[in-house]
């Protein structure tokens, strides 16, 4: 009598065992890691020539706060600041706004001006430092208070190096922190593409997130076939400004969700390198550098339970596993807590201490891919390709991701995929531990993290001030050049850049591009 059938979370079958008869009719995979299709790797020798970079994500409260628990997590080996900014902050509002009541502070650090950045990094030499910002809709205003304050600071801006997350495609499908239309905002982004490419030509100018489509309730296979997609689409869109592929494909990134399925992640990340070589090189990439996918990993925040929540310390172990045998080259750990407040201190030294014993105990980052071969995992990975393929060939006769959002087509396979696995947990067909079985009888007794209040009162005060210091003629005079440059369709960056640096805030210049472009509803 046959066994029971088991499937992944994207609905793959599950053999009962593999063996050489599963490969058959396959393309058998050659390729050494560093070598076309990178399916095994970016790099040749990967971990052993330089280990991913071990970020921990953090923002929160004011300025002065974040920057405390930044110089905490560089003494404890953090290696490069990943920087959360609270909603004002993310869909271009100053704190004073009267729509910024009640979120100040609360999912990230308030900046409003160059003054709230200077603060946010004092101390902290921007030409020694790799910093991720997770920052779409405004992530333009962000980039030049970085840029501004590394002049400031006499940085070689040659050198300096980070990631703004800047894919807004992902915001209309997944996450919802937009502010303009579809295509003036991908006019923005392909502005970042070409200014950076002068000016910063070390910083990667986009992140383009399944991580946020996972949170929404994506599967793996969907994860990695819509992101994919927005890359695509983004590229398309630069090369139609008449950018070259080979320069500005070498700076784009990727930044993907670590699940707890160990096998299917490790597949998913595998395939997805193999699809971007592939896709990368029919739109005429040839430098090997613009052909390869390179990626952040962040753990599965929607995997965190409130219900036991030190069990989360093991699914975090597990997710840090799925990503560094799939070949990451950076990674945030979750802290435990987080499915109940910001994380403590204590919770971001576990997740911090989580990537070192994986780095430096396991044996995980001893060579390079060290999955390959398995009959499981390469089949695995084919299927997940397969599957890809089949979605973003789906997009693409839609007329490529802007449609296919414009007509509702990934966010309604998202809502369907996150609907199915809920009732999966509540039937009790998925079994999550400490939620819908082996439950105990819980006092939380974990510290949580606050944030005051207080927050939105200091930052209004500190606009406040700003606002009597600074030249208020120069600054309308260059937040009206701001606006015929976005009319006119010139390049906004160096505009912006300048409007920082004449103490312009966050929310004056989000304003006047919403006065051009109007705002997606």
């Amino acid at each position: 009598m046959p066994g029971k059938k088991i499937y992944t979370d994207s609905g793959i079958e599950i053999n009962e065992v593999y063996s050489a008869a599963d490969l058959a009719g396959m393309v058998p995979e050659d390729a050494l890691p560093g070598e076309f299709p990178y399916t095994r790797g970016v790099q040749p020798d990967m971990y052993r020539g330089k280990l991913w970079t071990m970020r921990q994500y953090a923002g929160f409260s004011t300025a002065e706060e974040s920057n405390e628990r930044y110089h905490y997590l560089l003494s404890q080996g953090v290696m490069g600041l990943s920087v959360a900014f609270d909603l004002p902050t993310q869909i271009g509002y100053d704190s004073d706004h009267p729509l910024s009541e009640g979120e100040v502070g609360k999912t990230g650090v308030a900046i409003d001006s160059i003054e709230d950045m200077a603060t946010l990094f004092k101390g902290i030499r921007l030409e020694d430092v790799s910093t991720s910002m997770t920052i779409n809709a405004t992530g333009y205003i962000l980039l030049a208070f970085y840029t501004a304050l590394a002049k400031q600071q006499g940085a070689d801006l040659r050198k300096i190096t980070g990631t703004i997350q800047n894919d807004i495609l992902k915001e209309y499908a997944a996450r919802g922190t937009y502010i303009y239309p579809p295509k003036p905002s991908m006019r923005i982004i392909t502005d970042i593409f070409e200014w950076c490419s002068h000016e910063l030509p070390k910083w990667n100018t986009i992140s383009i997130s399944g991580y946020h489509i996972r949170e929404a309730g994506s599967t793996a296979v969907q994860e990695i076939a819509f992101t994919l997609s927005n890359g695509k689409a983004y590229v398309q869109a630069a090369m139609a400004k008449g950018l070259d592929i080979n320069v500005f494909g070498k700076r784009l990134s990727f930044f993907f969700n670590a699940h707890n399925n160990l096998f299917e992640e490790v597949a998913k990340f595998r395939a997805a390198r193999k699809m971007w070589a592939v896709i990368m090189k029919e739109l005429g990439a040839t430098d090997p550098g613009a052909l390869k996918l390179r990626f952040h990993t962040q753990t599965g925040g929607s995997t965190l339970t409130a219900q036991q929540p030190m069990n989360n310390i093991s699914r975090v172990t597990m997710q840090t596993l799925a990503a560094v045998l799939g070949g990451t080259q950076s990674l945030h750990t979750n802290g435990y807590d987080e499915a109940l407040s910001l994380p403590t201190e204590e919770a971001a030294r576990i997740a911090l201490r989580t990537q070192q014993i994986v780095a430096f105990e396991s044996g995980a980052p001893d060579t390079a891919d060290p999955l390959a071969g398995s009959y499981f995992v390469e089949s695995l990975t084919h299927a997940v390709e397969e599957q890809a393929w089949q979605l973003m060939n789906q997009i693409d006769a839609m007329g490529g991701s802007v449609s296919a959002i414009e007509q509702g087509f990934i966010q309604e396979e998202i809502a369907r995929s996150a609907y199915t696995y809920q009732r999966q947990v509540e039937t009790g067909e998925k079994i999550i531990v400490g939620v819908n079985k082996f439950q105990v009888q819980e006092t939380n007794s974990i510290p949580l993290f606050r944030v005051d209040d207080s927050i939105r009162q200091i930052q209004t005060e500190k606009l406040a001030s700003l606002r009597k210091r600074r030249d208020p003629a120069r600054c309308d005079s260059i937040l009206q050049d701001l606006n015929d440059k976005a009319a006119s369709g010139e390049n906004i960056m160096p505009v912006v850049v300048e409007a920082v640096e004449h103490f312009c805030t966050l929310g004056e210049i989000a304003d006047t591009l919403r006065e051009v472009f109007g705002e997606y509803k």
